[in-house]
């Protein structure tokens, strides 16, 4: 065999082969439960090296720094943002405060404000500083955030159940602590966090104990709120790519049972499509109140905006079936048709579609914008909050 054949044939096994090795090996190590959780939870990357959160005044918030304690025994690392409308009326008494962390919350100014007024409104939230600011500069919300385990200066190690736990944690602080009644309280999740918000209605909201020490809740929320969520993360990783150039499982999908074999390897499942068309049908069923919004970006490249389509599949589902055994639900083509005659077209790749069945209202939002991350600061987001407290335009509403 020639010189030039024998060095094209290697060149080729370097260009192919290469890359072929390190995706095996990647896949291998996928496989090892606490690899596979560092990758997908990534906990250990730390983008604040140069930033105390404890003084998050650099962030420009009026904002308490304090802790939560699970009923597990994990310490989360939390915030309380006050409404900066709220902050100015009580500027003196609040900047007389010392700054820092807060090893008792219940002492300061802050927290008074939050539990004796009978018509505050606190959103619950775990995202990004400039997602805080467009809540909190011009609404009369507060705002509650929390580190996950693992995360930030939080304890432990994250898996399903336990952030299902820490968002527990932290429900169970606004409620019991703080006073604020369920109906007063909106949940928010964005990407991760709208599994975990799925998990935490689940466990409060269908006859479950929320937690380890029975913790749950007997009134409905204001509203629940997802941004750019995911059906579940067997189903996302499928189509999922780093950046949306780079696949993860995708190649895998040319093998059948190989993909299935590896997806099926996943330890934390957070199968969101599932626990919400158990809500949605659960709440119906006791004629309860509940107010669900679904915004998603069309340029979202981490997370299909199709994700939102099965979403809102399954909690229509939830909401339509009957309650009598033998009843006739929806097909996905019939469910389809009724979603387009519900569907208001605001302009190219974006659409709002409004379903109501009583008391339950369903709302699925496709925005032109804003990517993964900074369509939390778009007018969608924060216009499906209004509405969850209130300031909804009936006029949107289908019976």
């Amino acid at each position: 065999m020639e010189s030039s054949t024998l060095a094209a044939i290697l060149v080729l096994s370097l260009i192919f082969g290469v890359p072929l090795t390190i995706y095996v090996s990647f896949l291998l190590l996928c496989l090892i439960p606490c690899v596979q959780r560092n990758i997908i939870y990534a906990h250990k990357i730390h983008t604040l090296w140069w930033k105390d959160i404890n003084k998050p005044e650099q962030w420009g918030f009026a904002t308490t720094p304090f802790s939560i304690t699970t009923s597990d025994g994990e310490t989360l690392y939390a915030w309380h943002i006050l409404p900066l409308p709220l902050y100015v009326k009580h500027e003196a008494s609040l900047s007389a405060q010392p700054t820092g962390f807060c090893e008792d919350i219940i002492k300061t100014e802050n927290f008074r404000l939050l539990r004796d007024d009978p018509n505050a409104k606190l959103v619950i939230s775990c995202h990004r500083p400039s997602h805080y600011h467009a809540l909190t500069d011009s609404t009369p919300y507060h705002l509650l955030t929390i580190d996950y385990r693992g995360f930030g200066l939080s304890t432990g190690t994250p898996t399903e159940r336990g952030l299902i736990l820490d968002a527990v944690a932290s429900v169970r602080w606004a409620v019991e602590i703080a006073g604020v009644h369920p109906s007063r309280i909106v949940l928010m999740g964005q990407s991760l966090g709208t599994a975990v918000t799925c998990g935490v209605i689940e466990a409060l909201l269908c006859g479950q104990e929320g937690d380890d020490e029975g913790f749950h809740v007997k009134e409905d929320f204001a509203g629940i709120v997802l941004v750019a969520g995911f059906s579940s993360l067997p189903r996302m990783l499928g189509g999922y790519a780093i950046a949306g150039w780079v696949p993860v499982l995708r190649p895998l999908k040319v093998w059948p049972r190989l993909y299935e074999s590896i997806v099926g390897r996943l330890v934390d499942k957070w199968d969101s499509a599932v626990r919400l068309r158990r809500v949605v049908s659960e709440v119906r069923k006791r004629k309860g109140r509940l107010r669900l919004s679904l915004v998603h970006a069309k340029d979202d490249w981490d997370i299909p905006c199709k994700e939102d389509d099965t979403l809102f599949e399954q909690a229509i589902k939830g909401l339509v079936e009957e309650a009598e055994a033998g009843e006739r639900v929806l097909s996905s083509e019939e469910l389809g048709r009724e979603k387009t005659k519900r569907m208001v077209i605001k302009g190219k790749d974006a659409f709002l579609v409004t379903w109501r069945e009583g008391d339950v209202v369903v709302r699925q939002e496709l925005f032109p914008y804003g990517g993964h991350n900074n369509i939390l600061c778009y007018a969608p987001v924060l216009l499906a909050v209004m509405r969850a407290f209130g300031a909804e335009d009936e006029s949107e509403c289908s019976e």
